[in-house]
């Protein structure tokens, strides 16, 4: 089969099911990944063609796709600030509103390097894939960064990440919720110490998504992502970001910065729980769909 059949193929395959933009998004991820072909060459290539144990192995895939599978499932991996990452079942695959918050912490972090000498400390609480500290660990020096997960299984996706792109982060497993400090979770913690471990930066994307949201995630998401990464009880939203902000009161360094993903819909009620246990100069931001999604605050 030709390219510019196959592209014909693919699209009448699965138009049922998703919109041409999405399909054609998948088309150019396989190419490249299956083919090692660009976009441009669905216009200089269009009589390329395809072996058929190639085609064998994307008729395959465009069956996985028919199930709603998440295409970065399927093919094992995704990009995240222009990085590559391992996914699986056990992590979320990792979003670009995150990128966003990535890059407004690597923003604020790349200002206080400049003024302070010694390594700054980072913490990221809930890491699923590792992209966060791994994206920051990539982009930064002088800094030292763990990273917390309940899971095992996303650790070791998360240790391989790292691993990936050549980057060192300490990665620790431990339920935030029922954790009391974080003093000897980090590397950086001196044993036998009566202070706590302070970080000049505790960032975190906990599971924000109501059960009453349900409704409108995807059957892709629902069916594919850890529900221990993704949903909250509607009558406790802020359950990890309540928890977060106390643990940050006590390991939070002067002059340091706690950055949180947030639920677009709670934006003023997580304004609310942090100025009443005392942090200032809160930021709200929007990402770029114009959703309340990103917050900043310092105590």
């Amino acid at each position: 089969m030709t390219l510019k059949d196959f592209k014909l193929f693919f699209t009448d395959a699965l138009v049922s099911i998703y919109p041409k933009t999405e399909i054609d998004a998948f088309f150019f991820i396989l190419i490249e990944e299956k083919l090692q072909l660009q976009r441009i060459d669905t216009v200089l290539k269009p009589d390329f063609l395809i072996a058929d144990e190639q085609l064998n192995s994307l008729k395959e895939i465009i069956e996985k796709l028919k199930k709603e599978e998440p295409i970065q499932h399927i093919l094992g991996n995704t990009e995240f600030y222009g990085l590559p990452f391992l996914v699986n079942k056990n992590t979320l695959i990792p979003r670009p509103e995150t990128e966003e918050l990535v890059d407004w912490v690597l923003n604020k972090v790349q200002k206080l390097n400049r003024k302070k000498e010694k390594k700054l400390a980072i913490l990221d609480i809930g890491t699923g894939t590792g992209c966060i500290p791994i994206s920051l660990a990539k982009n930064l020096k002088n800094v030292q960064i763990s990273a917390i997960d309940i899971s095992t299984e996303a650790l070791k996706v998360a240790e391989k990440n790292a691993k990936l792109n050549e980057v060192e982060v300490t990665f620790i497993e431990a339920d935030i919720l029922s954790t009391e400090n974080l003093n000897n979770l980090s590397v950086q913690a001196k044993p036998k110490t009566t202070s706590n471990q302070q970080f000049d930066i505790i960032i975190s994307n906990p599971p924000y998504v109501r059960e009453l949201e349900k409704v409108a995630i995807k059957n892709n998401v629902l069916e594919n992502e850890p529900h221990l990464a993704l949903f909250v009880a509607d009558n406790n939203p802020l359950i990890f970001y309540d928890k977060i902000a106390d643990l940050a009161k006590l390991h939070l360094a002067k002059n340091g910065f706690l950055f949180f993903e947030i639920n677009q819909y709670l934006g003023k009620e997580t304004i609310t729980m942090l100025q009443q246990k005392g942090f200032t100069n809160i930021t709200l931001k929007k990402d770029f769909a114009g959703n309340d999604r990103m917050i900043k605050a310092s105590l």
